[in-house]
C-alpha cells in the first residue's frame, strides 16, 4: 500500500478555490443587503430580522431550480443570466400571495469548480436579488467529484417572503366578472425546457438567426422576468379587499411556471370559478411561434406547456382593471387585458377562445 499523502485537493475537492469563490461573491452580495439582514455570507448561519414595519407578519417561502435550461446554458456558455432565472422562479411564486421576498439563499454543486463560471452565475442571482429587493444572505457550493460530467452544474434557490396576515391574497373572494390581465414574459423563462431542447434538436442547422429582434440564442435564453417590484407598487395601489360587499382590487395572482396558463391560473380560483381567456387577446411573439411550429402542437399543449407570452397573471375587480392596468404600464409592464372570470360549470376551469 502506498503511503503517498493524499490531499483533499488529489481527491478532487479544492478548498482554495472554495474559499476564493466566497471573496469573488461577497462584494455581489453586499450590493443586496436591505432592512433586516444581522449577519449574512460566511457565518454558519445567515441571520435576518422581519422588518418591525409588519404588525402581523406571515413568513412566505418557495423553493425552486432551473432545470434543463441548464444544459444550453453548458453547451452555449452562457452562464451569467441562469441565476437571474434561479431567484425568479421562487421570488415571483411568494409575491404571488402578495408577500415582500425578503431573503434568498442559492445551492450550487458540480463535480470540479471553476470560479469564474460559479462566479458568473452567482453575479446573476445576486443580480436578481438586487432587482427584487431581497438580500442574498447566504448559500452553499458544493464540489463534488463524480457527481457531475466535467463543466455541468445544478442550481436550487431558496427565498423567505413576509406579507401581513390581513393582506394575503388567497383568491377567495374573486368572483363572477372580475378581470383577468396578463403580465408579458421575457420569453420562456425557464419552463418546458425539455420541449425546447428537442425543438432545437429537430431544427438542427436551420434554426433562425434572430427571435423578436435578438440573436437566436440570446431569445431561448432569456431570464425569467423579475415582476416583484412593479406587482407590489400596483398591490399598494389597488390592494385587495376581502370585504364581499366591495369590489376590491387585486384579489390574485398567478405566476405562469410549469403547466402554464392552463394549470397555474386555477391555482389561486376559488371552486366554482373559471377563467374565461379571449384566444389572441395578447400577441404570439416570434419564439413561441416558432416553438409551436417547430414542435407541431396546438393551442393547448401550447398553453399547458410554456407560459406562451404571459409571465404573471393578476385577476381584479373589473371597475379598477383599468387603473391598475395604467399604472403597471408606467412601472414598465406589458399588460394585456386577456380574459373575464366566469360560473365554471361543467368545464374547465380555465378556457382559452
Amino acid at each position: 500500500m502506498s503511503t503517498t499523502p493524499l490531499s483533499y485537493k488529489d481527491a478532487g475537492v479544492d478548498i482554495v478555490a472554495g474559499d476564493a469563490l466566497v471573496e469573488r461573491i461577497k462584494p455581489l452580495a453586499k450590493k443586496t443587503l436591505r432592512e433586516g439582514v444581522l449577519a449574512g455570507i460566511g457565518g454558519f448561519g445567515a441571520l435576518f430580522e422581519v422588518p418591525k414595519r409588519y404588525q402581523e407578519p406571515v413568513l412566505v417561502s418557495g423553493t425552486d431550480g432551473v432545470g434543463t435550461k441548464l444544459k444550453l446554458a453548458f453547451e452555449w456558455q452562457m452562464h451569467d443570466t441562469v441565476g437571474i432565472d434561479l431567484v425568479g422562479m421562487s421570488v415571483n411564486d411568494v409575491l404571488v400571495q402578495g408577500a415582500e421576498p425578503l431573503f434568498f439563499l442559492d445551492y450550487f454543486a458540480c463535480g470540479k469548480l471553476d470560479v469564474d463560471t460559479a462566479a458568473a452565475v452567482v453575479g446573476g442571482i445576486a443580480k436578481g436579488c438586487e432587482l427584487s429587493g431581497c438580500a442574498l444572505i447566504g448559500g452553499e457550493t458544493a464540489e463534488m467529484p463524480g457527481m457531475y460530467p466535467a463543466g455541468e452544474y445544478d442550481l436550487a434557490g431558496f427565498c423567505v417572503g413576509a406579507v401581513e396576515k390581513s393582506k394575503i391574497l388567497t383568491g377567495a373572494n374573486v368572483q363572477t366578472g372580475d378581470l383577468v390581465l396578463g403580465l408579458a414574459s421575457h420569453g420562456v423563462h425557464s419552463n418546458g425546457f425539455s420541449l425546447v431542447r428537442k425543438c432545437i434538436e429537430r431544427a438542427g442547422a436551420n434554426t433562425p438567426a434572430t427571435l423578436d429582434g435578438m440573436p437566436f440564442k440570446e431569445a431561448i435564453m432569456r431570464p425569467t422576468r423579475l415582476y416583484v417590484k412593479n406587482v407590489l407598487a400596483a398591490l399598494a395601489q389597488h390592494p385587495n379587499s376581502a370585504d364581499a360587499t366591495s369590489r376590491g382590487g387585486i384579489k390574485a395572482l398567478a405566476h405562469i411556471t410549469g403547466g402554464g396558463l392552463l394549470e397555474n391560473i386555477p391555482r389561486v380560483l376559488p371552486e366554482g370559478m373559471a377563467a374565461h381567456l379571449t384566444k389572441g387577446s395578447w400577441p404570439q411573439t416570434e419564439l413561441f411561434a416558432w416553438l409551436q411550429a417547430t414542435a407541431g402542437i396546438d393551442d393547448v399543449e401550447m398553453n399547458r406547456t410554456f407560459n406562451n407570452g404571459i409571465g404573471m397573471v393578476v385577476v381584479i375587480a373589473a371597475d379598477q382593471a383599468e387603473a391598475c392596468a395604467a399604472t403597471l404600464r408606467g412601472l414598465g409592464e406589458t399588460v394585456y387585458t386577456i380574459g373575464r372570470i366566469a360560473p365554471q360549470g361543467e368545464g374547465a376551469q380555465v378556457v382559452v377562445a
